[in-house]
Order: C-alpha cells, then sequence, then structure tokens
C-alpha cells in the first residue's frame, strides 16, 4: 500500500457516492440535450406543416399574379412574365407648311458614328419568344393599377392558373377586356373561367377563341345575369350542340340575355340545324344588335329560317301561353303589390287564337285594356314601381343598352353631316332638368307587341333590333336569298308605317363569298336596299349640270 493514501471504509464510501453523483449530472445533461433536439425538431416540423397566411392581392396585376404562381409552388423560371402588350408604331404627323424651315440643311454625318437601331422591332433571348407570358394593355403604363385588357396566346391554362385568376383577376378594377387564344381551355377550366367574369366589375368584353372542347359548354360564359357586352367565339368547332346551348342563354319564353349585344360565331361547324336554334334564341331577344354567322355550313333552309326572323312568325302555344299572363299582369297591376285581385278578365281575353276573328279586332282589344288600365298603371308609377312583375323587369333592365347603341347609326350620320352634338350638362356644368333630357325608349317584351290573327294564328313583327347580321362564306342559294330579301322589304315597310327609335332593322347585311349566281335577281335587290340603310352612305348629289356627284369624303 503506497504511503499516504487512507484505505479505510469511510473514504471508499465518500468515492462511490462522488462518483455517482458526477454520472447523475452526466445523465441529467444528456436528458436536457436531448429534449432540446427534440424540441427543435418539432419546431422545424410546425414550420413545414404550417399554412402560410392567404395572400391579399392589392390590384396591381404584375406582382399579385407572380406572388400567387410562387406560393402555388412554381419556380421562378416557370413563372409567366407579365410584358405590356406590343403595338404598332403610328404614322409620324405630316410636316408644319407654316414652319419657319421645313427643310433644314443637311447636318453632316460622321460615318464612323454607329447608326442607332430601330423601333420598329424588339429583339429578345433565344427561344424566349416561345416562352408562356401574359400580355397586358394598360391606361398608364407608369400606373400598374391600370390594366384594362389581358391577353394570353398559345399556352395551356390549367386548373391552377385558373385558380390564381380567381383571386387576382376580381381585384383589378379597370380590367374590361380578356382574351384567350389557343389556351387549350376544358370544360371545367371554362366554367371555372365562367364563374369568374361575374365578379370582374367592369368586365365587357371577352375572346375566346382557338379553344375547341368536345362538350361545348358555351352557354356557361352568357347566362341571365351576365354582364358580358362583346363574345367572339371564332375557331372553336361549334357544332349544332353547342349552337343550342348558346340559343337557350340568348332567350326563352320567360328569360332573355339582358346585356349581350354583338356576338361573332364565325368559322365554327353550325348547320341548318344550328342555325334554327339561335334563330329560335332571337324571337324573344331584342337586346343583341350584331351577329355574326359567317364560314359556317348554313344554306336555304337556315337562312329562310332567318328570313321569318327578321320579318313575322306565328307564335308558339307556349308563347301564347306566357302572352295571356303578361297580359294579365298589365292589366292588373295591383296583383304584385299584395292587394286583393280584382274580377277576372277572362271574357276580355282576345288572344285565344281559334276565337279571334281579324287583328283589327285583337288590336280594339288590346287598346281597350290599355285605356282601363291606364289610371292604375299612372299611379304604380308614383309608387317607384312597387308591385311590378319580375318578368316585365326582365326586359326593362336592358332598355338603356338597347336604346344606347340602336341609336349609334343615326349619331354617326349626323356627325358626318357636320352637326354638332350637345352635352347633357348645361353651361354651368349642371345637369340638365329631367323634362331637357332626351327621352328613353322602354324595351317592350316582343310577346307584348300588336299581333295580327291569320288562320288561327298569332302573328308579331320579328326581330327588329338586330342591326348587323354576316351570312357570308356559307352555303346560301337562290330560295335564302329570296327569302332575306322579303325581310328586309317587310322592315322597310314596317319601319316606314310605325317608325320605332329602338327598333331601327338590319343596317348591315353581309351575304359575301355564297354559292350565288353573278345575274342573280335577288341577291342585287338585296345590295341596293341595303345601300342606302348603310348608317355611312351619302346619297349622291346632282351638279348644275345634271351630273351626279358622289358626297363619299
Amino acid at each position: 500500500m503506497p504511503e499516504g493514501v487512507d484505505d479505510s471504509p469511510a473514504n471508499a464510501r465518500f468515492a462511490s457516492i462522488a462518483k455517482k453523483v458526477k454520472m447523475g449530472k452526466r445523465t441529467e445533461k444528456a436528458l436536457k440535450e436531448k429534449a432540446a433536439a427534440s424540441t427543435s425538431q418539432e419546431a422545424s416540423e410546425d414550420d413545414v406543416n404550417k399554412v402560410p397566411e392567404p395572400y391579399t392581392c392589392t390590384g396591381h396585376f404584375d406582382p399579385d399574379f407572380t406572388e400567387l404562381c410562387r406560393r402555388a409552388g412554381l419556380a421562378p423560371s416557370e413563372i409567366p412574365n407579365v410584358v405590356i402588350r406590343a403595338k404598332r408604331p403610328g404614322t409620324p404627323p405630316p410636316p408644319d407648311p407654316k414652319a419657319k424651315d421645313p427643310n433644314p440643311p443637311e447636318e453632316a454625318v460622321d460615318v464612323a458614328e454607329e447608326e442607332p437601331k430601330p423601333k420598329t422591332y424588339v429583339t429578345k433571348e433565344r427561344f424566349a419568344y416561345f416562352k408562356p407570358c401574359i400580355q397586358v394593355e394598360m391606361e398608364n403604363e407608369d400606373k400598374p393599377a391600370t390594366v384594362t385588357e389581358v391577353y394570353i396566346r398559345g399556352w395551356k391554362i390549367d386548373d391552377m392558373m385558373v385558380g390564381i385568376f380567381k383571386t387576382c383577376f376580381p381585384t383589378i378594377e379597370k380590367l374590361h377586356t380578356i382574351n384567350f387564344w389557343n389556351t387549350g381551355l376544358t370544360d371545367k377550366t371554362l366554367r371555372d373561367l365562367a364563374a369568374i367574369f361575374p365578379q370582374c366589375p367592369n368586365l365587357k368584353n371577352i375572346v375566346i377563341e382557338g379553344n375547341p372542347i368536345p362538350e361545348e359548354p358555351w352557354a356557361c360564359i352568357m347566362g341571365e345575369d351576365s354582364l358580358i357586352i362583346n363574345l367572339s367565339l371564332r375557331h372553336n368547332d361549334i357544332t349544332d350542340r353547342g349552337a343550342s346551348g348558346i340559343s337557350s342563354a340568348l332567350s326563352t319564353v320567360t328569360t332573355c340575355n339582358k346585356n349581350l349585344i354583338s356576338l361573332n360565331l364565325s368559322h365554327n361547324k353550325i348547320t341548318d340545324v344550328g342555325a334554327e336554334a339561335i334563330a329560335k334564341g332571337l324571337r324573344m331577344n331584342r337586346i343583341l344588335l350584331c351577329l355574326s354567322l359567317a364560314s359556317n355550313r348554313i344554306t336555304d333552309k337556315g337562312a329562310m329560317k332567318f328570313g321569318e326572323l327578321l320579318s313575322r312568325f306565328p307564335l308558339t302555344h307556349e308563347e301564347v301561353v306566357e302572352r295571356r299572363k303578361l297580359l294579365r299582369d298589365k292589366g292588373s297591376p295591383d296583383r304584385g303589390s299584395g292587394k286583393s285581385p280584382p274580377p277576372s278578365r277572362r271574357a276580355e281575353s282576345k288572344d285565344r287564337p281559334g276565337s279571334v276573328r281579324s287583328g283589327s279586332h285583337l288590336d280594339k282589344g288590346d287598346k281597350k285594356r290599355d285605356k282601363s288600365s291606364k289610371k292604375k298603371d299612372n299611379k304604380k308609377d308614383k309608387d317607384d314601381g312597387k308591385g311590378g312583375t319580375k318578368k316585365a323587369d326582365t326586359w326593362k333592365k336592358g332598355a338603356k343598352a338597347v336604346m344606347a347603341a340602336s341609336l349609334i347609326a343615326e349619331t354617326v350620320t349626323k356627325t358626318t353631316k357636320g352637326k354638332k352634338t350637345t352635352s347633357s350638362k348645361d353651361k354651368k356644368g349642371g345637369a340638365m332638368p329631367e323634362s331637357e333630357s332626351p327621352d328613353m325608349v322602354e324595351a317592350i317584351n316582343p310577346l307584348l307587341e300588336s299581333v295580327e290573327s291569320i288562320e288561327g294564328q298569332l302573328w308579331i313583327p320579328g326581330n327588329r333590333s338586330i342591326i348587323s347580321l354576316n351570312l357570308s362564306r356559307n352555303e346560301i342559294g337562290e330560295a335564302g336569298l329570296k327569302s332575306i330579301l322579303l325581310a328586309v322589304q317587310y322592315q322597310i315597310t314596317l319601319a316606314n308605317l310605325a317608325p320605332n327609335p329602338a327598333l331601327k332593322g338590319l343596317m348591315r347585311l353581309s351575304l359575301g363569298r355564297n354559292p350565288i349566281r353573278a345575274d342573280s335577281e335577288a341577291y342585287q335587290k338585296i345590295q341596293d336596299l341595303m345601300l342606302t340603310r348603310d348608317p355611312f352612305y351619302k346619297a349622291q348629289a346632282k351638279s348644275p349640270d345634271g351630273d351626279t356627284q358622289s358626297l363619299a369624303g
């Protein structure tokens, strides 16, 4: 045993206790480190599983779209760029002849100086032209919140991209035009987009072209509550199936699209069946002004249906029943106000086809009903429209659109003659009194127009709200031309006998590129009649020598 070492039992016991204490501290330290590691691991897992807060769009399309794409998981290189849509350079103004020196002396050009690059094109990197991008037009390029038009061309819009549009499009306050060309839309993506359109406050123009969809759900874009004014569906391979859905969206006996004034269905696959369906959808529609069915497969049969639509046609049984209901509500304005209904007017009803002797007899009955309900109608107007029917309101809501658009030709004619237009405000800047403002003609339900009884059927005047019809590049022959000629002659006669500022009738009719003989008499008569109805037409004036001189500018 070494000297100085105490090996007593007490010392051995103390060493054992010290060893245990030291081991306990090591164990406690290890447990603390393990707990800290598990806590940090749980925190990292929580960060991964934590759902980020939803992004609130600011109305600035470029940053909003980029951030939404990033949150959707797209890499920076996969996010489509938002670029300003290229515009063709404008024509330089002519030189001012009053300038002091219109032809200044040419300065010596330094040959060594580099010639500036032309400004008529923009150079891009390799393959950058084929990279997906979104083209926009803005009111002011310095203000990102003034995006007015969005163009997407040549790349597929999938469900994820539609979800991004659903978030950012409604926040763009000035957006009024959306143009999708060859974007690979499907039935689902089109319906999702159609649900977004009503949420955009100022969206009026929709162009969806080069997107053939087998299900053909085009009617979902133009429902009764749609705010779209101009709709173009060219090159979508629309067949008679799609035309039938569009027909129902235009109007039925009880419903009507109240805002759509221009519809372009050219370059599709619509035959006579689809043309007949569209004509049926325009029987009760007095809002649509411009219709194009160019480059389809319409023959004489389809053209004859449009001739019947534009002239006059008999009411079906369903339309006669709806007419009776409207006349009943018109003669009983207190029905909708909760008051007790007046006595039955069944004995005064004159619109039963089997009991009507003549059209004049029916008109007298209608005038009698109108006269008997005149006082009640005036009282109804004083009550701010209380007690009106929803069916009648359907036609009243589109009155301003019809009146404003139907007077385009008259406005253009006055402008070309050099007449000055008056403002709706007086010299002091205040609004004109109500008595001095121009009268707005209220859109009328076609079922309430005057009718004529022929061989037990009720006939009403055809659609005179359409001012532009394009049937060029079809398969229309001589029989179809004769039917359309009769319709044009009927509209001109009716306009002279009973002029209506809201129902001008056809002003432009395109029938070119059809299999028509060069010496077709019907085609020449149509051309002569439509020439005088064109709003830009100017009659030829005779000179003092007796020769005719054109007034065209």
